[in-house]
């Protein structure tokens, strides 16, 4: 008697329950846990408000796929702003990158004007957003000390 009741509660729970096949739930799973590792991956560094920064770019930063290194700040800009970027080191090759607020690539410097591995870059902002300057070492040269510094150029009047 108990096993037909028994076979009884198991065929009206079946007929409850939602069955989701386990390959759906792995990928969901496997969905949320990627969007949360990539998350906690990428979080760029505020520029300070006073858009300067001494820092140190090292083998645990962003690798580049060239053999170096990258660091990014994020820092808000608006339409109009004339900006000169300059980024100094000692210790390395460095490489000035600013990208928009869609990821690409607004303007880039290797080497500045005075002949040095050191990187100036000037760019006029055409859209107010969220921007990515990112300091990177050419090639293989290395890690280290480097001065970041975003200056907004004002018109002479």
């Amino acid at each position: 008697m108990t096993s037909k009741i028994f076979a009884f509660c198991v065929k009206k729970l079946l007929t409850k329950i939602t069955f989701i096949p386990v390959t759906l739930l792995a990928i969901g799973a496997n969905t949320n846990a990627s969007f949360a590792q990539a998350a906690k991956m990428y979080n760029p560094l505020p520029l300070p408000s006073t858009y300067e920064v001494s820092d140190s770019l090292t083998d645990t930063d962003i690798p580049t796929g060239q053999g170096g290194f990258a660091r990014d700040y994020m820092v808000k800009l608006n339409k109009g702003e004339n900006l000169a970027i300059d980024l100094s080191s000692d210790s390395f090759d460095s490489i000035i990158t600013l990208l928009g607020p869609n990821g690409s690539t607004i303007a880039e410097n290797d080497d500045g004007p005075d002949g040095s591995s050191n990187s100036l870059l000037f760019t006029r902002i055409n859209e107010t957003g969220s921007y990515v300057v990112r300091v990177r070492s050419f090639g293989e040269t290395g890690v280290g000390a480097f001065k970041l510094k975003v200056t907004r150029l004002q018109p002479m009047k």
